[in-house]
This record gives C-alpha cells, structure tokens and sequence, in this order.
C-alpha cells in the first residue's frame, strides 16, 4: 500500500510544531569578486548559501519563520563563519552534523589537511553580455559524507514537530548516498504528517548523467506534495520534454509549461502542488520574471504579474526565494493566487542584493506584490 502524502491542505498548525520549515540540503561559503571575473579578482565578499537551505534563510529572515537546516560542516573557522551566517539570518543551526578536526576515530573526525571540507564556490555575477560564472570546490565535502540514519527522523517530526520539509536536487544528486538521506526524510516527513517540498533545481555541474539523475528524481517524486521545476528541470531531472522555443514571451511559454504540469501530476496523483519561477533573460543585468503555481487538487493555475526589463544585481537565488516566497504564504495562511505572487516578488527581489538570499523584510514582498498588480512598469497576465 503506497504511503500517504500530506496535502497543501493539511499543513500543521504552528500551535502543534516548534519548526514552520526545515531544510535538507548542502550550504556552501560563498566568494563573490564583485565586478570583475575571478580570475582578475583580488578582493572578494563572503557569504554563504546553497539551493535548499538559502529557503530556511528566506523563511527566517524575510518572513520571521521558525526554520533550522539539516546539513553537516567542518569544525573549523570556515564552517564556524557559515553557522554564524546561518544563526544571523535567524536560522536554527543546533541540527548540523559536525565533523571534529582532531582525528580521533570518531564517527565524524577528519584531520587539519583539508582531507575532509566545508565546499566553497567563486561566482560572478557577469555583467552585460559576459554570462554569470560559477566554479565550485565540493568532491570532498562533509555533506557528501553523510548516510542514512543519521538524523532522528523521529525525534524531528514526531516529538518536535514539523509544518514543512524541503530538500532539493542539488543535495539529492551530491553524492552516492544523498538520495538515500533524502528518501529516507521524505518517507519520514509524510509519515508524522509533515508537507513534503522539493526543487528539481537540476546541475549538471553536480550529477552530468542526466539519466542517472532522472532515476533518483523518480524515486523521490511519489513523496512529495509540492513539486518545484521549470521546463528545464522536469526535462532534465524527470524527463518531460516542453514543447516550447527557447526565448519564447511569457504566455506563450506558460500555456506549453501548462501542458507538461498536468502530464507530471497525472503520472505523480501525490503532488497537490507544481510551481515554478520564469525567467526571460535579456542579459546578465536585465531580465523579465514571472511565476505560475498549479493547484492539482482543483487543476487551477495561478499566474502572476509578469515584471519586465528588471535590472538585476545577482541572479543567484531567484528560484529558492521563490518557492520560500510561497511556502511563506501557505504557511500564514495566505490563498494560493497569494502565495504565487509572494514567490514571484520574493524571487526578483534576491535578485536586487548581493548573495544567495534576500535581505528585505516581508513589507518589502508585500509591497513589490502591490507595484507590480497595479501595473508599475510590469505587464500582467490573465
């Protein structure tokens, strides 16, 4: 008998849980050489971010959520700077894996040669016509290290209660366990009632095997109660195709997407959920947005305003602050054509600060939701 999976419907109430949301997934130091390619760089900012855990940030930070990543690091001053970035943004941190430096034998000990480390990455953010750049330094970090089991599941959903669970394809696809960590979570989670999210967010920088990826992805879709992906993602980590030209408009690429989401929640009866953010890139500084959100439990889509020739600071982030954007509606009790646009202005607005999540404040999404309905230089689609 296949495993109940928990609704959009039937999210817990905050009185019943001490978590709203909780991310599975891999968090990175980031480098940014600010306007001038890595190579030439010479001064960097820091900061820190990874697919799904820059949601528990988004869900902390912006929204005032009770959040807490399950990840692991290296005890040492560079995973000592991620949990203290982690902690500012108001994310519970006391659930990270910690592997010691001090080479004891232990279950989780490396040494002090950088045998064993926290993953790092250098991006650019490009500029004009020179594309964004990203070289990351994960083959040995701790997070690939970790196995099933070695979470208390129980603990977590059951005694302390969770309203929402996310992890996503970048963790999924790190390592030969990952998927196995993750699968087991999400088994978990739906188990003690507790809403399944997860973003396709596929990279082939992380699994080139597209195959090989679309294998895991299936086993991890039949869980989940809210599915996030584009057309590209549900080509290439689930395997269908949309029919639809490359830089097509907005509504045009809408009523292809339409088409491709009603085939995956046909195949996936569990998802009550499928949304993506939309990107129109015009150049590494200027774009158009939107976002749609399909209720597969009354097969109702939910479009949002669609913002045009944005000038962007950072296109890192836009779809973690997306789906933040909505689980942040649906967890205050917002209706879904809300929680769509929430995720749209949540999504253009880490795109306008440095980083991989926003630094703005919930009046901030309420009020680029209010600009953008009322036709301030966005055009909307009905």
């Amino acid at each position: 008998m296949a495993q109940k999976v928990v609704k959009y419907t039937e999210i817990k109430s905050e009185e019943t849980c001490r978590y709203d949301g909780v991310s599975l997934g891999e968090v990175m130091l980031r480098f940014d050489p600010y306007d001038v390619p890595t190579a030439r760089a010479r001064i960097f900012r820091v900061s820190q971010g990874g697919g799904e855990t820059n949601v528990a940030c988004g869900l902390a930070y912006t929204f005032g959520l009770r959040s807490a990543v399950l990840t692991s690091l290296v005890e040492d001053n560079i995973g000592l700077n991620i949990r203290n970035q982690l902690r500012e943004a108001g994310v519970d941190t006391s659930k990270i894996i910690w592997f010691n430096t001090k080479n004891d034998g232990s279950k989780f000990s490396t040494d002090q040669k950088g045998t064993l480390m926290t993953g790092v990455n250098f991006t650019f953010s490009g500029k004009g016509v020179i594309p964004s750049d990203t070289a990351y330094y994960r083959a040995h970090s701790a997070v690939r290290e970790l196995k099933p089991g070695v979470f208390d599941w129980d603990k977590l959903f059951s005694d302390e209660g969770v309203r929402i669970f996310n992890t996503g394809g970048i963790y999924t696809l790190i390592s030969p366990t990952s998927s196995e960590v993750a699968i087991e979570g999400v088994k978990k989670a739906n188990e003690y009632g507790t809403y399944v999210v997860a973003d396709l967010n596929y990279r082939a920088k992380v699994e080139p095997n597209k195959e090989k990826a679309r294998a895991i992805n299936q086993k991890i879709a039949p869980y989940l109660g809210f599915l996030v992906g584009n057309d590209s993602d549900l080509s290439d980590a689930l395997g269908y195709e949309t029919k639809v030209e490359k830089n097509a408009p907005f509504d045009v690429w809408l009523e292809a997407y339409k088409e491709t989401v009603k085939k995956v929640a046909n195949d996936f009866p569990n998802l009550s959920l499928i949304g993506t953010q939309w990107r129109g890139g015009i150049n590494a500084d200027l774009i158009n947005w939107g976002a749609v959100l399909y209720d597969a439990i009354s097969e109702k889509f939910y479009s949002t305003a669609v913002r045009e020739n944005v000038p962007i600071k950072d296109r890192t982030g836009g779809g973690d602050s997306f789906a933040s954007g909505v689980l942040a509606g649906l967890l205050k009790g917002k209706d879904l054509k809300t929680a769509a646009e929430w995720g749209a202005a949540h999504g253009i607005l880490v795109q306008e600060t440095p980083g991989d999540f926003t630094m703005v404040t919930e009046k901030d999404v309420e009020r680029e939701v209010k600009r953008a309905l009322a036709g301030g230089g966005v055009k909307a689609v009905r």
